[in-house]
């Protein structure tokens, strides 16, 4: 793993996370969050954020092991009590406009026979004692991006036929090639890929459908209603200030928040979803009025119910979104377990939050205008997958007339 090729390639992959993903500017604080099994890449990471500028660099180093020793052993009441020099770390973070960068390496079944609620429980501490830092995200005033890097632990997951350290290399391979770094200019890469959103974010923006009917073979049948002002964003966000980033590296994915009180019908996972180091596997979701009344769930259930013991809003959508089934991640044939990787393989829908700048001056409303409007607001935010090669969906025009989105998992709109 420290050939010269590699470390080339790790480099060109940090530069790009730094400087198109986070974008740090000159003077600003950056925080680093990461598992200790990824050090040599934080280390990388810090060294470019300097070198572009930044002021700054607070590393925040996690252990799994250690993570799951405490959820064994710690009473679900410490869960309760989030600790102040860490809700302190974030908020200060948001309070100086720094930018926040998580790496994703977990292990994806690290949690499994944990307590769910525990779980539930520090998710609703967190919520509350860092809502300066959660709004400052929600509301587009902090940069945020979510990265992957290889661990051997997860990669084990992702080849189990191979020995670990074949597996993280063909891991890390797979990383590059999904974020562009194996292409000469990873920064132009990601520029032009930035701009090949537009024309059908922009098109669906036109169209202002009222409502989207998703249908594959899997059984969905799901219709979605949409919000009057809602506004479809793809490659990338920017700052209320303009400054612009992107929240997620890899993205393949076209989207919106829908409205929270209109989702009926039956939608069927086209993937297995990792959920704090639990698999979720072949379950489906009934909607009334815009809730889950039923779930089921081959593998994972008590798990996707503990989602729905968040607070009321996380039964309702926060998100939909429209992703080829010709998604270079897709036709990698890699399953990532790892939702990150996978959402954009396919097009996929999150239960709970929704976001404030997917809606017309969405950024200037409060929680209760933003729910007024539509958007829900919850403290989780959970996507997973629905997209199949098969799967139909329908934009209805307030009209009530019907124009073909995609067609056997393509798009057939906004050509």
């Amino acid at each position: 793993m420290l050939n010269q090729e590699f470390q080339q390639k790790l480099r060109k992959y940090a530069q790009l996370v730094v400087r198109k993903g986070c974008n740090i500017q000159p003077g600003q604080e950056f925080l680093i969050t990461a598992n200790i099994d990824v050090i040599e890449f934080v280390r990388m990471l810090s060294e470019e954020a300097y070198l572009a500028g930044a002021k700054r660099v607070t590393v925040r180093l996690t252990d799994e092991q250690t993570t799951r020793i405490g959820l064994d052993y710690m009473s679900i009441e410490e869960f309760e009590r989030f600790p102040d020099w860490l809700a302190l770390l974030h908020n200060m973070t948001a309070r100086e406009g720094g930018a926040v960068l998580r790496v994703e390496s977990s292990d994806p079944q690290a949690m499994t026979g944990v307590d769910p609620m525990k779980v539930v429980a520090n998710q609703r501490a967190s919520q509350q004692a860092c809502k300066e830092y959660y709004d400052a995200i929600n509301h587009s005033r902090l940069v945020w991006c979510i990265v992957g890097a290889a661990a051997p632990a997860w990669a084990s997951r992702v080849y189990p036929d191979i020995d670990i350290e074949s597996a993280t290399e063909r891991l890390w391979d797979a990383i590059f090639q999904t974020v562009r770094v194996d292409q000469d200019d990873p920064i132009s890469a990601w520029e032009d890929h930035r701009q090949s959103f537009s024309r059908r974010s922009q098109w669906l923006n036109d169209m202002k459908f009222d409502a989207l009917r998703f249908k594959n073979s899997l059984g969905t049948d799901l219709t979605i209603g949409l919000n009057d002002a809602g506004i479809w964003k793809g490659g990338g966000d920017a700052l209320i200030d303009g400054t612009y980033f992107f929240p997620n590296m890899p993205t393949e994915e076209i989207f919106t928040s829908p409205s929270r009180l209109r989702a009926e019908g039956v939608v069927y996972s086209s993937l297995p979803l990792v959920y704090n180091g639990n698999i979720i596997d072949k379950f489906s979701l009934s909607f009334e009025r815009g809730k889950v009344v039923q779930c089921y769930a081959e593998q994972g259930l008590d798990i996707l119910q503990s989602i729905f013991a968040i607070d009321d809003a996380a039964s309702s959508l926060g998100e939909v979104s429209l992703v080829p089934w010709s998604s270079p991640i897709q036709q990698s044939g890699i399953l990532f377990l790892s939702t990150l990787f996978d959402e954009n393989a396919a097009c996929h829908l999150a239960l709970g939050l929704g976001f404030p700048d997917c809606l017309e001056g969405g950024t200037e409303l409060d929680d209760d205008a933003l729910k007024a409007a539509g958007v829900n607001k919850s403290a989780t935010h959970v996507d997973f997958m629905i997209g199949t090669a098969d799967m139909s969906v329908v934009g209805i025009t307030n009209e009530g007339k019907e124009v073909e989105v995609f067609v056997d998992g393509e798009w057939a709109g906004g050509l």
